[in-house]
């Protein structure tokens, strides 16, 4: 598919490139990324997704915007108040890029839909706000073989993590199973600096970028922390688990399950 001069000019910083040129950005143009969550860390990997031409961006998300949730989701307005959140994203999306293709899944991300839901897609965004749908995406990917980066942020400090199943260490061989409801804090009872996800979600937008042009390299078997305070990263390398209960030598996850422990 060869790009028509308005996309050349589009593009243009990106062809530049030596990594990307011309060839690189045909072939963002024909990928897929999903994003599981449209909030903190989806809006703004949505939006530079949808700025660098990734060709199909789908979104998984049950919620309406709440005003609570402007304070950080750059990709709604106060305007888009109560409305759908995949249909809010979807609008800015294709406003900054009409070349780009959204695909909007306005439900819950659970263990009898997202299989079927990220068999299409090249690359996996989990931008959830809670443990239980991390593990699910996790393992979801996991049994789908679908590279995923995970991402997670509260109050001032953000980790991420990009996963090659079959390659790399999951997310189980870190933190095998959920945590207690007492030490499980939500973003909703804890607070979060509006400025933090959208460090973390353009860095996910990075690694699914790097990934599909197949460039640099990717935060696997590394968890990459991040404190807003000191603006700090540190990396903590670690290995693949033999005992992990899912990508372990003997998996005692074996099925997709909600709240898999």
């Amino acid at each position: 598919m060869e790009l028509t001069p308005e996309q050349k000019e589009r593009y243009s910083r990106h062809i530049m490139l030596a990594q990307v040129g011309e060839a690189g950005q045909q072939k963002l143009l024909s990928s897929k990324v999903l994003l599981v969550g449209a909030g903190g860390l989806g809006s703004p990997a949505a939006v530079y997704l949808a700025a660098a031409g990734i060709g199909t961006i789908g979104i998984v998300d049950a919620d309406k915007v709440e005003l609570t949730n402007l304070q950080r989701q750059i990709i709604h307005y106060t305007s888009d108040v109560g409305v759908e959140k995949v249909k809010s994203a979807q609008n800015k999306m294709q406003a900054i890029n009409p070349d780009v293709t959204v695909k909007t899944y306005n439900k819950l991300a659970k263990a009898d839909n997202i299989r079927e839901i990220i068999r299409e897609y090249d690359f996996v965004i989990d931008a959830t706000d809670n443990f239980s749908a991390k593990f699910l995406i996790n393992d979801a990917c996991f049994f789908e073989k679908k590279p995923f980066s995970h991402a997670g942020v509260l109050k001032f400090d953000g980790q991420l993590m990009t996963v090659l199943p079959g390659k790399s260490a999951c997310y189980r061989c870190m933190f095998p199973c959920l945590p207690s409801a007492e030490t499980a804090r939500s973003c909703s009872r804890a607070g979060i600096l509006g400025v933090l996800p959208g460090v973390v979600g353009t860095l996910q937008a990075t690694e699914a970028v790097k990934y599909l042009l197949g460039i640099g390299e990717l935060l696997t078997d590394t968890l990459l922390t991040y404190n807003a305070l000191t603006i700090e990263f540190r990396k903590v390398r670690f290995k693949r688990n033999p005992n992990c209960p899912l990508c372990g030598n003997n998996p005692a996850i074996t099925e997709l399950k909600d709240d898999n422990q």
